[in-house]
């Protein structure tokens, strides 16, 4: 597999999908220069980038729907310092600490489409973060656990985007998640990861099952509004 890699890369060198710069899928430089969002979201959801900068959209595009599953890495890097920064208050003021990691889950129809959900795949990646800073014991860690068989959505839904109507999309999303294996949420404090938030009403049906079904506190993180 090493050696087939290896002669993609020859072939189909990674570049910036902004820039075109060599040797990585989305540039330091480039990223940085992405701007915050300027939507007003909920409180409890932070969302990292401005959806409607080109770069960013160009990016969750081949990420969601053109198995780019690399970009999961860079997009869990910036999301994984934002929680630090937000933790560093909510672990003091709200007692947050230890939380489960959720991915905001597809429907099996939409799973079997895409091949993968590409909130888990940035989950994974959260992961990976917060064990090298504990392998290395960098004080900055969240000590997370990843948890993706507590949220499922067993029934396909319209996308949000294409629903202008707000209580049409509330409506959309009734009883849209369900809780399994519920015992392992009781009194804990959860994050919830997605790629974009629109409305928000996909983040908010999430949380209310959540906190329904025992959860303590819950925040979102999503790489744009």
């Amino acid at each position: 597999m090493w050696f087939l890699n290896i002669i993609l890369e020859l072939i189909f060198p990674t570049k910036c999908i902004s820039c075109s710069k060599y040797g990585t899928d989305f540039c330091q430089k480039c990223l940085s220069e992405s701007r915050a969002p300027e939507r007003e979201s909920a409180g409890w959801i932070f969302p990292i980038f401005d959806y409607r900068h080109p770069p960013i959209k160009k990016a969750l595009w081949l990420f969601k729907y053109k198995g780019k599953k690399r970009l999961a890495g860079i997009f869990a890097a910036v999301i994984y310092e934002r929680i630090l920064e937000e933790l560093s208050d909510l672990s003091v003021m709200e007692n947050f600490n230890e939380p489960i990691l959720i991915p905001i889950p597809l429907s099996p129809k939409r799973y079997r489409e895409r091949g993968y959900n590409q909130a888990e795949l940035i989950c994974r990646e959260l992961i990976k973060i917060d064990n090298l800073h504990q392998g290395l014991a960098v004080e900055a860690n969240i000590n997370i656990k990843l948890e993706n068989n507590i949220l499922i959505k067993p029934k396909e839904t319209e996308h949000q985007a294409r629903i202008k109507d707000r209580k049409i999309r509330l409506k959309n999303l009734s009883d849209s998640f369900v809780v399994i294996n519920g015992e392992l949420l009781k009194k804990r404090n959860i994050i919830l990861i997605d790629d974009i938030t629109t409305t928000g009403a996909t983040l908010s049906e999430a949380r209310s099952v959540l906190k329904r079904s025992g959860a303590r506190e819950v925040i979102a993180f999503t790489v744009a509004h």
